[in-house]
């Protein structure tokens, strides 16, 4: 459920939202999905508006596919891929 707005000094409807919603959790949600598609925390860095990297990498390591995934992924493109080369 929403709760209702609260007025700001100007008597404006303002809704109050924490780190736990709103933009922030559609920010994190965006640099889960970047990583998990591959991009690399150099570009995320710089999309995210970050000058280190480093700092991106220690918010956001926890999000990022395992090597072993990635090497998995990695192998079964290329065999499909030569699969589908050799049904052509």
């Amino acid at each position: 459920m929403i709760p209702a707005p609260d007025k700001d000094t100007r008597q404006r409807s303002r809704y109050t939202t924490s780190r736990k919603e709103g933009l922030h959790q559609l920010r994190h949600y965006y640099a889960s999905v970047m990583l998990a598609g591959g991009v690399s925390v150099k570009e995320l860095a710089e999309y995210l508006g970050h000058a280190d990297p480093g700092f991106t990498l220690r918010v956001y390591a926890h999000m990022m596919p395992g090597s072993h995934q990635r090497a998995r992924k990695a192998i079964d493109d290329r065999l499909a891929e030569r699969a589908a080369d050799c049904r052509s």
